[in-house]
């Protein structure tokens, strides 16, 4: 069974998850996943007595909607999506408490390309909505002030560390979890959706949990993705939201670490540096993409909330 995670929606907001539980065959593949955990397609369609075809387009609705992640694996013969329920219990509110809520929430976006210090390693590159930023594969380059207009930030190896302002300090208020949300793929010269890569957030200098990166996506291009920016080239990635608690960190709901909000000693500092990277002792070293504004499929930049 997965780890208990939660998702409210405000009746009128999230339309796009209303509609992909309005079908009560999409209802019974949600609950699946939730009892028996990740499952292939075929294996889902076996399980509900459903056609391999009502499932494979369920599916792709329930991941449009941010309801399921769905991962590319090796089978016996090709590949195989492995789907996974992103939320035990979905909620649907009709309150009118926006304002209060919100008051409970502080969130900053950071550009992707506004870190602080980084160690990164080629294939590396950087990339505005306009165009490349400098020259490919120099590293020294990542340190350019042009850095700041990047919405695609992509490295083999190595870093880019973040500084994100710790508001709930300079207002007096209790953090009781903290969440980074940021798109992200594997990176590999040209494209291959069969290219894992270990991707691992540290969040002030401690190591908070790894997503392993099926691939780097290239077979068609990102909803945010600019016209002039080759096809070739990584289109979009995962939007994944590590979270941390008072019970363990958790991405996407499922668990990643012991590390808890007290191992990270938030009070005690005025920033949150949030480094996002390839470990050293990586088991897949396949590089990594960060999408931001204007490319990807989600186009916003990285997302930090604080919830207190």
């Amino acid at each position: 069974m997965m780890e208990r995670s939660f998702l409210t929606i405000a009746a009128g907001e999230n339309n796009d998850a209303i509609r992909a539980l309005s079908a009560p065959a999409r209802l019974e593949m949600l609950k699946l996943l939730c009892a028996k955990g990740p499952m292939n397609i075929n294996d889902i369609a076996r399980a509900l007595s459903l056609p391999q075809s009502t499932v494979a387009t369920g599916i792709q609705i329930l991941e449009d909607a941010r309801l399921v992640d769905s991962q590319l694996t090796k089978a016996r013969k090709g590949n195989q999506k492995i789907c996974s329920a992103i939320y035990s219990e979905i909620l649907i509110s009709f309150e009118e408490s926006a304002a209060q809520r919100a008051n409970n929430i502080i969130e900053v976006e950071m550009p992707v390309g506004l870190y602080t210090s980084c160690d990164v390693h080629a294939p590396c590159g950087l990339c505005s909505t306009e165009s490349v930023i400098g020259p490919l594969d120099v590293p020294d380059y990542f340190l350019d002030p042009q850095r700041m207009q990047a919405g695609l930030v992509w490295f083999g190896r190595g870093y880019v560390e973040y500084k994100f302002p710790n508001n709930a300090k300079v207002l007096n208020k209790d953090i009781r979890a903290i969440e980074f949300s940021l798109e992200l793929s594997s990176e590999v010269p040209g494209t291959n959706p069969d290219w894992p890569s270990d991707i691992t957030l540290w969040v002030n200098g401690m190591a908070i949990g790894t997503w392993t990166s099926p691939g780097d996506y290239g077979d068609k291009r990102g909803a945010f993705t600019p016209a002039w920016w080759k096809l070739e080239g990584s289109q979009y990635g995962m939007m994944k939201t590590w979270r941390i608690s008072t019970r363990g960190t958790f991405i996407d709901g499922m668990a990643a670490s012991n590390v808890t909000l007290s191992d990270l000693a938030l009070a005690q500092h005025s920033s949150i540096r949030l480094r996002v990277g390839i470990a050293e002792n990586a088991g897949h070293t396949g590089g990594v993409n960060i999408f931001g504004r204007g490319f990807g499929n989600h186009g916003r930049d990285i997302i930090m909330r604080l919830h207190v």
